[in-house]
């Protein structure tokens, strides 16, 4: 199983980007995709979740109003768009699969499948 996390970079505060996340190797029933993110020296810390079936979403609650996350079914892809972006939101980003219907949770334990991470840096 790979996932290929893309859509990082440099933006100013106040702007915009969009992360995507594709799944490839096999072909997945009941998941949920997720993002989460690391900024240096902190924990790793839950960003959004999507679950397949329905597309029930999930924020942490500093990007409520801000981040929100999306699903492509055919394209095994999860996307994260995100606005209004701040300088705390710099970290690096992982996208996440978790095969286990809602035996998952926000401090990433159910999530059997992790991505490379991309970088995302917003300069004040």
């Amino acid at each position: 199983v790979q996932l290929q996390a893309s859509g990082g970079g440099l933006v100013q505060a106040g702007g915009s980007l969009r992360l995507s996340c594709a799944a490839s190797g096999r072909t997945f029933s009941r998941y949920t995709m997720s993002w989460f993110r690391q900024a240096p020296g902190k924990e790793r810390e839950f960003v959004a979740a999507i679950t397949w079936s329905r597309g029930n979403a999930y924020y942490e609650d500093s990007v409520k109003g801000r981040f929100t996350i999306s699903r492509d079914n055919a394209r095994n892809t999860v996307y994260l768009q995100m606005n209004s972006l701040k300088p705390e939101d710099t970290a690096v980003y992982y996208c996440a699969v978790s095969e286990r219907g809602t035996r998952w949770d926000t401090d990433g334990s159910g999530f059997d499948y992790w991505g490379q991470g991309t970088q995302v840096t917003v300069s004040s």
